[in-house]
């Protein structure tokens, strides 16, 4: 799940960064209005938006108001120090999904990025189950037949992003971007390299290959 954080606040865009890499989502990173409207009109468009609306150059709710109308369907989270029932009724009313105040508890952030996993799909429920391989993406654990096997952070997301979207095909470059924030150096094979550890830790035939094209999961027998 990619997040667009739009947060002019380094220090705390960093520190979000990081707690939310360790809840799974990959988390892309702008300072400003203008690069939040370009970054949501591209093809690597995000999942879910975390939108300050105390950005240097642009007003957050003037971002809101212009990428909402092509993308009805985007979650867009307000992040903002001000906490006037005026102001949260603005950004409602401009089209927000929800509304942070700071400071906040990491946890409400995260249960509430939760709840738009939910809606876009992706997480209809906390327990993932196919063919004896179940992860909980609430205790990040993963089991094969009842045991409990250990998974590397990139390893869980992988597998993550191919039991949420099973029965569809993942291509190389989608896998790349649910496992990598821009800016971080990806080799060439590395997605064939997690791949194939993987495989080795579940110890199933659970991922499939679609030679030139990508990765998928079956939940035919």
């Amino acid at each position: 799940m990619q997040i667009l954080l739009v947060e002019d606040n380094r220090s705390l865009a960093s520190g979000l960064q990081t707690a939310l890499s360790q809840e799974g989502f990959v988390v892309n990173h702008v300072t400003t209005g203008e690069a939040a409207i370009y970054c949501v009109n591209t093809e690597q468009a995000p999942d879910i938006v975390i939108l300050d609306i105390g950005l240097p150059d642009i007003d957050g709710l003037a971002v809101l108001k212009t990428i909402r109308p092509k993308n009805p369907q985007l979650p867009i989270l307000l992040l903002t120090a001000r906490d006037t029932v005026a102001d949260k009724v603005a950004g409602l009313d401009l089209g927000a999904d929800d509304y942070l105040s700071k400071p906040f508890d990491m946890p409400e952030l995260i249960a509430r990025l939760r709840v738009f996993e939910r809606r876009l799909g992706s997480l209809n429920k906390h327990q993932i189950t196919i063919k004896g391989v179940s992860l909980d993406v609430l205790a990040h654990t993963v089991t094969v037949n009842d045991q409990t096997i250990s998974l590397s952070r990139r390893e869980y997301m992988l597998l993550k992003a191919l039991m949420e979207s099973s029965n569809r095909v993942l291509s190389k470059a989608t896998l790349e971007s649910r496992l990598y924030s821009w800016g971080e150096e990806v080799s060439s094979n590395t997605v064939e390299v997690h791949m194939h550890h993987l495989r080795k830790k579940l110890g199933v035939t659970l991922i499939g290959t679609i030679r030139g094209i990508g990765y998928t999961i079956s939940t035919a027998d």
